[in-house]
């Protein structure tokens, strides 16, 4: 079982008032339910794209699966919620590694609660793992789903257009976490996930506008007003 929940260095937000915690990893602390939420972990996505031809090395599974054991036990989380496409298409069961699904099984039975939200990827995740599947879900002030909803959606947690930002001034395009204080676009956790630039058009007309960017820095979570990051 995970250790009880502890504070961590990470700057806290508020999505629809309620506390959060953007970790360096891509993943989401709650606080208040001792939680950590995750998006796009695109399980055994390397080698969906060896099977059409596209050689990558075959170790993002177990990359992720790692980088998410050492999130897990930094926030001393409780329960953990997978937010959608965990696993990058419905053959993902079988090709994925021996040793890499007992790491992912003994992962998911480590917390005292593992929810899959469903994906459009993986509508139906695999049951081997443990766990509980979900379509969405609430928590406390919060409504988690995999895929943003349209309209005004206030306390919205989601994932599936991978956001990430490129600040004014500085280099390349990196992950990021967007919002815009009522709803929340968590960045793909997996380790072959691109980004979306949040100045698009399908990240922004969540919004309403460019959302703010808490941006993944090589040791720590930034948070980035909108009028600082460029196209």
């Amino acid at each position: 079982m995970a250790e009880a929940a502890k504070t961590i260095e990470e700057p806290m937000c508020r999505v629809n008032g309620v506390a959060v915690v953007p970790h360096l990893s891509g993943a989401l602390f709650v606080p208040e339910f001792s939680a950590l939420l995750v998006a796009d972990l695109h399980f055994e996505k390397g080698s969906a794209y060896a099977a059409g031809g596209q050689l990558l090395p075959p170790y993002d599974t177990r990359k992720t699966i790692s980088r998410l054991s050492e999130a897990v036990t930094d926030c001393g989380a409780q329960t953990v919620i997978a937010l959608g496409d965990s696993f990058h298409d419905l053959g993902a069961d079988n090709r994925i590694h021996d040793a890499d699904a007992e790491s992912l099984a003994a992962l998911v039975s480590s917390a005292s609660e593992w929810i899959w939200i469903e994906g459009n990827h993986d509508p139906e995740p695999p049951a081997r793992f443990g766990g509980r599947t979900m379509p969405d879900m609430t928590l406390g002030g919060l409504m988690l789903r995999h895929e943003p909803s349209e309209g005004d959606a206030p306390g919205e947690i989601c994932g599936h257009l991978h956001p990430a930002a490129k600040v004014a001034g500085r280099g390349r395009r990196l992950r990021c976490f967007a919002t815009d204080g009522r709803r929340m676009i968590l960045p793909a956790f997996g380790a072959y996930a691109g980004g979306l630039s949040v100045r698009d058009a399908a990240i922004t007309s969540v919004f309403g506008r460019c959302p703010d960017a808490w941006v993944m820095g090589r040791d720590a979570v930034y948070p980035i007003p909108a009028r600082r990051v460029v196209g």
